[in-house]
């Protein structure tokens, strides 16, 4: 998807390159499909029947069933949509549990449910960076309204097995909502909600190569019956979220899935191929420490260097046309959660590097890499 082969864009867990074939399928919906959706003419008819099959396309790349998918614009609407709207109409409790480096679109409106009455119990991870399922399990109590957790986290691609959190959080009171942050994991891991356990979970599409401003919620027909929606506007979307539906983009994000959905194994062995690459080149610097966890998943690979400051690494590299992050894009800056709750001492924060892959991705990007962060470490560190 690159026309610059000078370019090294190693930063996909913040967002992917738009496919050229998915800007088309767009680029095609918004001449074809320009009527509304909920229209009652012809060609509404048939804007409405487009959505009906991108949404159905979308359903089976999660294993749940088309009526669960609803479009959002991105995967923090989504969070802040299912957590607002499942935990308020729960009477029977008012706890919540959530893992502690959770994305700041799920532990806001957490922070902000506490600040209204609701106790919020934040259980941080294990040192290595790892999810704490058991020690989420034993804050659950017959008092839980929700539980918490992403599938993927964001800065260090740590693995939770959500399959069994909401499995045993179900057993302990059946009556609690469990909310996935799916967004780093979709079309990386296989995703089979269907009697899951899982009430609710997000994805969004400039993680899979689709634009920015379109995204996923499942809610589960469980959850629904009880679900009231912090938006109040028209029905689309079956009443949960008001506003035309992005028609052109929701065809975009079903191309970008069904086309990804097929290599999620291939592409998983090629990331792992450049993560070891990476990780053994790493090794030449003494400072260097791993932050992802064993089990992390490849496209992810975080690690402090100890020396230099990140901002100040990230500027020397993007010199050459070398992209990467230090934290979440949606931190601005800021040093990372996720490491101060694994944690990890002020320098390895300060001086954090999160590499990401995706298909694009070559072992000349990784040698890029790899030769201008040799160049930074010795010539930063006297500066």
């Amino acid at each position: 998807m690159r026309t610059d082969p000078s370019l090294h864009y190693l930063d996909n867990a913040a967002t992917t390159l738009v496919d050229p074939a998915v800007a088309d399928v767009i680029h095609q919906a918004m001449l074809d499909h320009w009527a509304n959706p909920s229209s009652l003419y012809g060609p509404g008819v048939e804007s409405e029947d487009a959505l009906h099959k991108a949404r159905a396309a979308l359903a089976h790349t999660l294993g749940c069933k088309s009526r669960e998918w609803y479009f959002t614009s991105c995967g923090s609407e989504g969070n802040n949509l299912a957590l607002l709207g499942g935990v308020r109409t729960k009477t029977f409790g008012k706890k919540i549990v959530c893992s502690g480096f959770e994305h700041p679109s799920v532990r806001r409106p957490l922070e902000d449910l506490a600040s209204a009455g609701w106790q919020v119990v934040f259980v941080p991870p294990h040192a290595d960076g790892s999810f704490a399922v058991d020690e989420m399990l034993s804050q659950i109590d017959r008092s839980t309204v929700l539980a918490a957790c992403m599938m993927v986290n964001n800065e260090t691609g740590a693995v939770c097995d959500v399959a069994r959190l909401a499995r045993e959080a179900k057993k302990i009171n059946s009556r609690m909502m469990v909310h996935v942050d799916g967004v780093q994991a979709w079309m990386r891991l296989p995703v089979r909600l269907a009697d899951s356990g899982i009430d609710s979970f997000t994805v969004s599409g400039h993680k899979i190569h689709a634009p920015k401003g379109v995204g996923g919620l499942y809610l589960s027909d469980k959850l629904i019956q009880s679900f009231r929606p912090p938006y109040l506007g028209g029905e689309q979307e079956r009443g949960i979220r008001p506003g035309t539906e992005n028609l052109p983009y929701a065809l975009g994000l079903a191309a970008a899935a069904q086309k990804l959905a097929p290599t999620l194994g291939q592409r998983a062995a090629q990331a792992r191929a450049l993560n070891q690459r990476l990780r053994q080149g790493l090794t030449a610097f003494p400072t260097v420490e791993i932050n992802s966890p064993d089990g992390a998943v490849p496209e992810i690979l975080n690690f402090s260097e100890n020396k230099v400051r990140s901002e100040t690494m990230l500027a020397w590299l993007a010199q050459e046309k070398i992209y990467v992050s230090s934290a979440s894009a949606c931190g601005r800056g800021e040093p990372s959660h996720t490491l101060a709750a694994m944690g990890r001492p002020a320098r390895a924060v300060d001086t954090a590097i999160r590499v990401s892959f995706c298909a694009d991705n070559t072992e000349a990007d990784v040698d890029a890499f790899l030769e201008r962060f040799e160049v930074g470490m010795k010539t930063l560190q006297g500066i």
